[in-house]
């Protein structure tokens, strides 16, 4: 696959637009091997900028998409635009669209007991004919993660979508790669949390200003902390242009 990305802080971004994700994550789910993509939002793309490991399975990624405008926005600071924002639940909902009518299978994996339950039943709601083959909760040993692996490989699932949130998910991913039978792992985050109805996206008019950050510390100003490190993403991104200018 011949991926045209923008280094933002020492991570790869892909430039596509949300369609053409769409295309390729479907493309992934009819690949041999296991397929990874990932959704870094600044806060994940500042984790590996301090996290070597994080960075090194980011960059490792097939796909990794612009979550967050704050993402968008750097890549237009360092004179590479990515055409959009692509985030993580909107891309897995596209997906499912598509999975509904290929019967392909979905195992979902991550939030509290009992989250995944309720959104695969949502999901079935929302997506007719959509084939579910699997759940498992968030909370887990590290004894027990060789029997999830095997769960969800006796499901027979194409799609896995993992949501234990940043880093946790990218990691497990990595470290169970090779052993995994699904065509495409994704690391979607609190994707599970907003289709059971747990956590609630922002309303259409955030989303279209680019304002659903926003939005959630409306709801819940506890996040205020993490959304401290944007700032500080914005001063990076600066810094490594003028850097690069400078260079030039």
């Amino acid at each position: 696959m011949s991926r045209k990305t923008v280094e933002i802080l020492g991570v790869n971004i892909d430039s596509m637009t949300f369609d053409g994700a769409v295309e390729t994550a479907q493309g992934l789910l009819s690949t041999d091997g296991v397929s990874t993509i990932f959704t870094p939002n600044p806060e994940i793309i500042m984790c590996a900028k301090e996290d070597s490991l994080m960075k090194e399975i980011l960059n490792s990624a097939d796909i990794c998409t612009a979550d967050g405008i704050g993402v968008v926005y750097a890549s237009k600071i360092l004179k590479k635009p990515v055409p959009e924002r692509v985030a993580g639940f909107d891309l897995v909902c596209a997906l499912l669209e598509r999975m509904a009518e290929t019967k392909e299978g979905v195992f979902l994996f991550g939030a509290k007991p009992g989250v995944a339950d309720v959104a695969k039943a949502k999901m079935e709601e929302k997506y007719p004919g959509i084939n579910i083959v699997g759940t498992q909760h968030g909370y887990f040993s590290p004894e027990g993660e060789e029997d999830i692996v095997k769960k969800i490989n006796e499901s027979g699932a194409k799609l896995l979508l993992v949501c234990l949130g940043a880093p946790k998910q990218e990691k497990w991913i990595a470290k169970h790669k090779e052993k995994l039978n699904v065509n495409l792992a994704m690391g979607v985050g609190g994707t599970l949390d907003v289709f059971a109805g747990v956590a609630k996206r922002a309303p259409e008019i955030f989303v279209k200003l680019n304002l659903e950050w926003a939005y959630r510390i409306l709801k819940n100003p506890s996040r205020l902390g993490r959304f401290a490190a944007l700032p500080k993403f914005a001063f990076e991104v600066l810094k490594e242009n003028t850097g690069k200018n400078y260079k030039q």
